[in-house]
């Protein structure tokens, strides 16, 4: 029997584009998609008519990676700031630079991908959706 570890995941909300933002980060990164609108939860009773087509809850998964948004915005509103990132750990070089071109597409490449002190490629973006990515692929694996 294999033991369950605690993880964390990043969950991002969205305003009215999520189902767009998720499309995009499968197709940047691959994965199986999962949308649940309002119109199809119980909420649906709950909320404006305009608000059902939009996204509750999404997940996009492949092997370890599991990254979930929504459209549910809280009363403040959505707030962007920079104390979140992205971090994506790719298992090759190949990976690391088709993520990178495809995420920082309509973005900002803030940190373009190079050679780090650590023995790892890395670099960092912002996406078109304003999210900030961190990239990493070690070279050398660890022992």
């Amino acid at each position: 029997m294999t033991k369950q570890m605690t993880q964390i995941n990043s969950y991002l909300t969205f305003s009215g584009n999520c189902r767009e933002a998720m499309t995009f980060y499968k197709e940047c990164l691959g994965g199986e998609l999962y949308f649940q609108t309002i119109g199809q939860s119980p909420l649906s009773q709950k909320m404006p008519k305009q608000m059902k087509d939009c996204i509750l809850h999404s997940t996009l998964t492949k092997d370890a990676l599991v990254l979930m948004g929504s459209d549910m915005v809280s009363e403040k509103g959505l707030v962007k700031g920079n104390t979140v990132s992205l971090s994506l750990n790719c298992t090759s070089e190949k990976e690391i630079k088709t993520c990178y071109a495809k995420l920082s597409e309509g973005g900002s490449a803030d940190h373009v991908l190079e050679d780090s002190f650590w023995g790892a490629i890395f670099g960092d973006l912002t996406d078109k959706f304003g999210n900030h990515w961190i990239l990493n692929f070690n070279k050398k694996p660890n022992n």
